[in-house]
């Protein structure tokens, strides 16, 4: 196996989770949506809001990596939701969020895409740099989900 291909794996891996960092799948999995709105102790976020701000972020990288014609939410708040959240909303926001970090490993899998290539579009970034951004990202948010799901679900026990 050349490097490159040893790098795409591993990066794959590095998206999904389950090593040093929980999987997207296991956060989502059974969380307590009825309380997606609430700020558990001192938290500044709520489950919604972090997780929307996940699926809002994943989604710009992967448009930004695939798209020359993507424009990036305003920074910062572009990147969180304005308003609470629904079931229907979480449902819609897990799913997207899955499905698009399932298209950044196909995207760092596929062996067309030059991983070290300066995206056109951009002003140095790679596919490289921008996989492990999403990774980075989610691995932080996912954590502070992760605790908020415990929180939430042992108060409501």
């Amino acid at each position: 196996m050349n490097e490159t291909n040893a790098l795409r794996e591993h990066l794959v891996e590095l998206l999904d989770g389950g090593s040093a960092h929980i999987r997207m799948e296991d956060v989502l999995s059974g969380f307590p949506t009825m309380r997606m709105n609430e700020r558990a102790g001192n938290s500044p976020h709520s489950a919604w809001e972090l997780l929307e701000h996940i699926r809002i972020a994943q989604w710009d990288i992967l448009e930004f990596s695939r798209n020359a014609g993507h424009v990036s939410p305003d920074f910062p708040d572009g990147y969180w939701p304005v308003s609470e959240g629904t079931d229907d909303d979480w449902s819609r926001s897990a799913k997207q969020a899955l499905s698009d970090l399932s298209s950044m490993a196909a995207l760092v899998a596929n062996p067309a895409t030059d991983l070290f290539a300066v995206i056109p579009h951009g002003s140095g970034q790679t596919v490289l740099r921008e996989a492990m951004l999403v990774a980075d990202h989610n691995a932080y948010h996912l954590g502070q989900l992760m605790l908020l799901k415990k929180m939430l679900s042992n108060e409501s026990s």
